[in-house]
C-alpha cells in the first residue's frame, strides 16, 4: 500500500450543441487534474484549499484576459472537499477540489496476439463470451440460503 496523497480537481464541463434549431448546453463533471502531493496529508489539505482558491476552470481561463480575476464563492464541504462557484462576465463554472490516499495502482496487462488459427476459430465460432459484471458479496463469500 501506497502513503501517497493526492489533490483531485473536477470540473463542470459544458458543450452547446445544436439540435432540430435548439441550442442545448450539455453539463458534466469531469475529472479535469490529478496533483501527487506526497505521503503528507496536511500538506495535501493546504494544497486542495490553494487550489480552491485560485485553479482556474478551463471554461474560464480560455475567454480570460490578461489581468482578469474571477469571482470566487468557495464552500469546504463537512468532508474536507471544496466545491467552488466561479464567474466572469457571463461565464460560469463550478469545480471541486478533494484530497485522495493512493490505495491501490495496477499497470494495465494486455493478452497475447490471436494466432491465425484462434482468430479463424472465433471467426467460426463467434466472439468470446464477455466476462461477468462485478457483483458484491464475492460468490465465495455469499451467504448461504
Amino acid at each position: 500500500m501506497t502513503a501517497d496523497w493526492y489533490v483531485l480537481i473536477e470540473e463542470d464541463t459544458r458543450t452547446t450543441e445544436r439540435a432540430e434549431g435548439t441550442e442545448l448546453k450539455l453539463h458534466r463533471w469531469a475529472l479535469t487534474g490529478t496533483h501527487l502531493i506526497g505521503p503528507d496529508q496536511a500538506e495535501a489539505v493546504a494544497a486542495a484549499e490553494d487550489a480552491a482558491l485560485h485553479h482556474v476552470p478551463s471554461l474560464i481561463a480560455r475567454h480570460a484576459r490578461r489581468g482578469d480575476e474571477p469571482a470566487r464563492h468557495a464552500l469546504l464541504a463537512q468532508d474536507g472537499s471544496w466545491i467552488v462557484l466561479v464567474r466572469q462576465r457571463h461565464r460560469v463554472c463550478h469545480i471541486r477540489v478533494s484530497t485522495a490516499r493512493l490505495m491501490h495502482e495496477r499497470e494495465e496487462k494486455e493478452a497475447p496476439p490471436k494466432s491465425l488459427k484462434e482468430k479463424l476459430r472465433s471467426t467460426m465460432e463467434g466472439p468470446e463470451p464477455t466476462p461477468n459484471p462485478w457483483t458484491w458479496p464475492p460468490e465465495d463469500k455469499a451467504p448461504r440460503p
